[in-house]
């Protein structure tokens, strides 16, 4: 099982979700994530990838992988604020590894 750890921008984002049905379902696909079972992931640069969510509006979680022992939970948003979350976690991985 991989080590899983969260920036403070994406533990702010998922404790503001209101959608009790949507945080089980995010868990449950970081639970899966963890275990090797990536299921739908999307490359957008720099290392970073798009774990994408099927439920309500499209959930995106933005993440890193460092090596084959950590993943890193940069950020999360919605299918409709899709490029500014992109970029948003390109800056919070810069700022992760300096």
């Amino acid at each position: 099982m991989l080590e899983i750890k969260q920036t403070a921008t994406f533990q702010k984002w998922e404790h503001a979700l209101k959608d009790r049905r949507a945080k089980a379902a995010i868990a449950a696909r970081i639970f899966r994530l963890a275990n090797g079972l990536a299921g739908d992931v999307t490359p957008v640069g720099q290392g970073i990838s798009e774990l994408r969510i099927h439920h309500g509006p499209g959930y995106r979680v933005y993440f890193r992988q460092q090596g084959q022992e950590l993943i890193i939970l940069l950020c999360g948003g919605e299918k409709g604020s899709q490029g500014r979350d992109i970029e948003n976690a390109k800056q919070l991985a810069k700022e992760w590894r300096e």
